[in-house]
């Protein structure tokens, strides 16, 4: 039988490492909804599900380490997207789980590692991720540490491609096609406008 995941096993990385192409070259996680930046919403949902967090970041470092969690950055030069923030999670935690989640999800379910960890341990697969009734949201993922030596691979072969590993890998799905909302993340001004003041 499958040893039962604990909340002492599971690290954290909330990825703010992109440029915010979509955005106007803003740093995402420091645009504010509701009167504060966006990944400080996601740090009050994830903080208290994981036993430790950090958060990957290449730029307004000084910003992100206000937050007063550690703050790492890409060990490859040129903002290489979620694999590299990924690498550097796992390098910096020595967890056997890692969550992922992206800083402009602010709406992440407050059990939401309880839904990774029973799908992920119903499963045969090395990570489980989070989809709707339309997609995948494979930057919302628990991982085994087994497939940090696939991702160190695919990065030192230059293949940036999420997606592209995430099929080659295997994975659960989780469900959330009931309350799709949770899984949005912010991709521009006007979804941050839509959603400030929303309930």
């Amino acid at each position: 039988m499958t040893k039962p995941i604990a909340y002492k096993d599971v690290a954290a990385v909330i990825l703010a490492g992109g440029m915010g192409r979509r955005v106007g070259g803003e740093d995402k996680g420091l645009i504010e909804l509701n009167g504060k930046p966006l990944i400080a919403h996601v740090i009050d949902i994830i903080a208290p599900q994981v036993e430790s967090l950090v958060i990957s970041a290449n730029r307004n470092i000084k910003q992100y380490e206000a937050f007063s969690y550690p703050v790492i950055g890409d060990r490859q030069e040129g903002f290489c997207g979620p694999l590299a923030g990924i690498d550097a999670a796992f390098a910096a935690t020595d967890k056997p789980y890692l969550l992922c989640v992206p800083c402009d999800s602010p709406l992440l379910p407050v059990n939401l590692l309880a839904l990774m960890v029973a799908a992920l341990q119903a499963s045969d697969q090395p990570m489980a991720i989070a989809t709707d009734a339309q997609r995948l949201h494979p930057v919302i993922n628990l991982m085994k540490r087994s497939v940090y030596e696939g991702v160190r691979k695919r990065l030192e072969q230059g293949d940036l491609k999420l997606m592209q590993w995430v099929e080659a890998t295997g994975y659960a799905r989780v469900d959330f096609s009931e309350q799709p909302q949770r899984l949005s993340n912010l991709n521009s001004p006007e979804d941050i406008r839509l959603l400030t003041k929303s309930p």
